[in-house]
């Protein structure tokens, strides 16, 4: 399946286990005026709700509808000076068969030294003096963008700031007493509830569309800080930005992502947390940027079998498969092996929730870690530091993106007891050139072109300095096949 960044057709990320392709669907303190609706039909007239057993939306719609904007990026992409003499002397005629390659090269146009392109998205008022958040993909790279309100008044925004690692966006426009919306708790929704959303599929304004929240705090592949919101809301390029509402016209979300195999809805669609952008919007209008935090460590989810090889009651927790050299983690001596049970005071379910909470503490402060090690718990003290663009690569070096395109941890001395092994790196999640060879999550990487494997560097090393092709000797279940993987 392909997941999509709404309102640009054009980016695609791999998704491993059965989905294929990922694309993408005030001041701290500001008081948001809260619009009553009591003037507005009601949500839920009992007639309807008796007769059909679903909701009636209108009263929200006409409350807060006009909080939703449609949002215009366009984007000058500069051509080189060899591409635009390139375009110069490319034949005219349409019919010409070159013509048409390089047409289809371009994306399907014509190159231009100043040739423009826009994408369409949504967003929503904040506050009645011009803040609107949207998602950061929407805006990305762009020189010029408009928001046009439902009353078809047209502003030219500016971007207060953007955070591409939550996606999400702060623009102002010069105007006043704006209609907003309503801010609520994401995390109070529950699942199985109705939500509605609001906005400009494919251009077109105002588009309302419902369903019920599907799943709470869903981790996705390289969506790092994001406990996502899924919903079958049908929702498609261009409603990216755009709010996702409870039956108490409040916002809980931001429309995101979709997951489809045809560009379209298939029933995935996926929404940030209110809460974790309200959070990211605030530091944005202070300060213009977001600061993280990184302790330094590479974590796995826990499932039955580790949970028991571990000596753990219940899977719960983050597992620790790797840990920076020098890093705050390796100096509060955090090893390889323990699982990460609590943050401070809050628990770690899964390991989707570690970096968050990491990510949320202020640099240079210190986070209290409850940890399980050799069959007990115990506590370390780690000091955080500021999480870079550097780091983040870092941090991220074992997630499949590589050239190879697997996510890989050593085995444990019980793994290796059980499967009767010396060593080798289980692979956690395959995608790209592994993915299309065969690999899958739970093989046994035991070597590369006949050299064994012993850790993820050497695996990184060796594949960065492979040339086209590698034949990967495997274990899966009780048998060892060797695997060729393009890397072309």
């Amino acid at each position: 399946m392909k997941a999509k960044f709404l309102p640009r057709t054009l980016i695609a990320v791999t998704i491993a286990a059965g989905l294929s392709t990922a694309y993408y669907a005030g001041h701290r303190g500001l008081e948001t005026q809260v619009i009553q609706p009591a003037q507005a039909a009601p949500m839920m007239p009992a007639e309807a709700a008796a007769k059909t057993g679903v909701p009636d939306f209108s009263g929200l719609v006409e409350t807060y509808g006009g909080a939703v904007v449609n949002i215009s990026a366009r984007h000058q992409v500069k051509v080189s000076r060899q591409e635009s003499q390139a375009q110069q002397q490319l034949p005219l005629d349409p019919s010409d068969p070159f013509y048409q390659l390089f047409k289809r090269f371009y994306g399907g146009q014509m190159p231009d030294n100043q040739a423009p392109s826009e994408s369409l998205g949504s967003g929503f008022i904040v506050s009645p003096d011009g803040y609107i958040l949207t998602n950061a993909h929407v805006i990305d790279g762009a020189n010029v963008v408009t928001v046009k309100l439902t009353d078809k008044r047209e502003y030219r925004a500016k971007v207060i700031g953007s955070d591409k690692q939550s996606d999400v966006a702060v623009l102002k426009i010069d105007a006043t007493n704006l209609p907003i919306v309503r801010i609520g708790n994401a995390d109070q929704s529950k699942v199985g509830q109705w939500v509605v959303a609001i906005g400009s599929p494919y251009g077109f304004d105002n588009t309302v569309t419902s369903g019920i929240i599907s799943a709470k705090a869903r981790s996705l592949p390289d969506e790092t800080y994001t406990p996502f919101i899924q919903t079958d809301v049908p929702v498609n390029p261009g409603n990216s930005g755009g709010p996702l509402f409870n039956l108490n016209g409040e916002v809980i979300g931001i429309n995101s992502m979709i997951y489809s195999q045809t560009g379209g809805f298939q029933g995935l669609s996926f929404a940030i947390p209110i809460n974790e952008a309200m959070k990211v919007k605030d530091e944005l209008v202070q300060t213009g940027h977001v600061e993280r935090s990184r302790i330094g460590v590479t974590v796995q989810q826990i499932n039955q079998q580790l949970a028991k090889s571990f000596g753990l009651p219940t899977p719960d927790g983050a597992l620790v498969s790797s840990v920076e050299k020098d890093g705050p983690a390796a100096k509060a001596g955090l090893k390889p092996g323990d699982v990460i049970l609590q943050v401070n005071q809050s628990k770690v379910n899964d390991s989707s929730d570690l970096p968050g909470e990491i990510a949320d503490i202020k640099p240079g402060s210190q986070a209290q870690l409850q940890i399980w090690r050799d069959g007990a718990t115990r506590t370390l003290n780690v000091t955080t530091v500021k999480l870079s663009d550097k780091a983040l690569a870092s941090a991220n070096a074992d997630e499949p993106q590589g050239k190879l395109g697997v996510a890989v941890r050593p085995l444990t001395p019980q793994e290796k007891q059980d499967s009767s092994i010396s060593h080798g790196l289980l692979v956690m999640q395959a995608s790209g050139p592994a993915a299309n060879a065969g690999i899958q999550p739970g093989d046994v990487i035991l070597a590369i072109d006949g050299q064994p494997v012993t850790s993820a560097d050497q695996l990184r090393d060796r594949i960065a300095h492979a040339d086209g092709s590698v034949a990967l000797l495997i274990q899966r279940d009780d048998a060892q096949i060797f695997v060729p993987v393009d890397l072309s």
